[in-house]
């Protein structure tokens, strides 16, 4: 009976290495990973909203439709819970989806917006929030595209016979991942016409 419990021991590792379930295992962790640094970029993003906000409105307060956008835009994006799990729940992956590019369209609405507006463009606070935001969303686009290779590399696996078999029987379906039209609407600018009526710089806010 011993003889029988060894061998067991010394064959299932055998057995489930041969059959993929140890690579499954390694580009499961590789996605998680992945996946944690997007989850770091858009957060950073997030968090540099409110100061963005704050000095648009500092110089733009009337511009309440945009400015509420952005807010509310972010509001959205932290009212879900983004777990590790969520890579596995494609509906819930689509939701985050969603709401991280209303926000990605809400900030470039807002900058578009303060092109209209030298004083802001010339306040320092400003300048350097943007250059915050456009380094974050250039990490947001280096981070994705990892994540999004990561995925591909576990999905190609998972598919494969004999691989297929053994995610099957451990429960490891294919990951939804970010797709090419998701990138196109993410890349495509926001439309803004100020046309004739485009309001004149205010003056700066008082010191």
């Amino acid at each position: 009976m011993r003889r029988v419990s060894l061998a067991m021991v010394l064959v299932i590792p055998l057995v489930l290495g041969g059959c993929g379930y140890n690579k499954i295992q390694s580009l499961d962790e590789q996605t998680k990973a992945a996946w944690a640094e997007v989850l770091n970029q858009y957060q950073r993003r997030a968090d540099l909203v409110p100061n963005l906000v704050n000095t648009v409105k500092g110089y733009a307060a009337h511009e309440r439709e945009v400015l509420t956008r952005v807010t509310e835009a972010r509001a959205k994006v932290g009212s879900i819970t983004a777990t590790p799990e969520l890579v596995n729940d494609p509906e819930a992956f689509a939701r985050f989806q969603s709401a991280q590019g209303e926000l990605t369209s809400a900030l470039s609405r807002l900058l578009v917006v303060a092109e209209n507006y030298p004083n802001l463009k010339a306040d320092a606070g400003f300048r350097d929030l943007q250059a915050q935001l456009e380094g974050t969303e250039n990490r947001i686009t280096v981070a994705r595209n990892r994540f999004i290779e990561a995925v591909r590399e576990f999905n190609i696996t998972v598919r494969s016979f004999p691989v297929n078999l053994t995610a099957k029987l451990f429960g490891y379906p294919p990951k939804p991942s970010f797709t090419v039209e998701d990138e196109k609407a993410i890349a495509k600018p926001p439309t803004v016409d100020f046309g004739a009526d485009a309001p004149a710089a205010p003056a700066p806010p008082p010191q």
